[in-house]
């Protein structure tokens, strides 16, 4: 098995040897259900108490993400990892089947993330921008990719009309598809 390559990042914490050596031992899990797994981004912090795990595997052009908050930073190692395991075999079938069609070529960028707080002058303050690469794919597929990043939406190209689309998880649980075009 080769080593996965990993950045390890704190944020009002010390990552000691003993610390990075747990991330990498842990973290490391999840690369044997892949054959070529990218950069491992793993960000630890810890803020008003808790301790926080963000851990992102670039997959074949998949992007798995958990995140994870506890107590205790181990902890919060642990179950992250216990996430992403659950995350993995959730969608195993689908992303077999995906690598072996070889759809994915590129690496799937996350979608923006857009939050906005009123200000007095009515103005929406855009407090995060993010640029990413709009791939071609289809509805299951955009759906996948959207639980495998934890987000509640995901910007694609339909693979058959061209048109960028957006699917998203309703608030009863059902998916959503906003399909541009006239």
């Amino acid at each position: 098995m080769h080593m996965a390559t990993f950045t390890i990042r704190g944020k009002n914490i010390e990552i000691t040897p003993a610390l990075r050596d747990y991330v990498e031992k842990r973290v490391g899990k999840v690369t044997k259900y892949f054959d070529k797994v990218g950069e491992i981004t793993v960000l630890l912090t810890v803020t008003k108490g808790r301790h926080i795990v963000e851990v992102t595997v670039p997959v074949q052009g998949v992007l798995l993400r958990g995140e994870e908050s506890t107590m205790d930073m181990y902890t919060s190692i642990d179950l992250v990892i216990e996430k992403l395991e659950r995350q993995i075999h959730k969608h195993k079938t689908k992303l077999e089947k995906r690598f072996r069609a070889g759809s994915f070529k590129t690496e799937a960028m996350v979608p923006p993330v857009i939050s906005n707080t009123e200000d007095d002058n009515d103005e929406y303050s855009v407090v995060k921008t993010k640029r990413f690469a709009v791939k071609p794919m289809d509805v299951q597929e955009a759906i996948m990719q959207m639980n495998l990043v934890n987000h509640d939406f995901f910007v694609f190209r339909d693979s058959e009309s061209n048109e960028t689309n957006v699917v998203y998880r309703r608030k009863d649980g059902n998916y959503g598809l906003i399909e541009s075009g006239l």
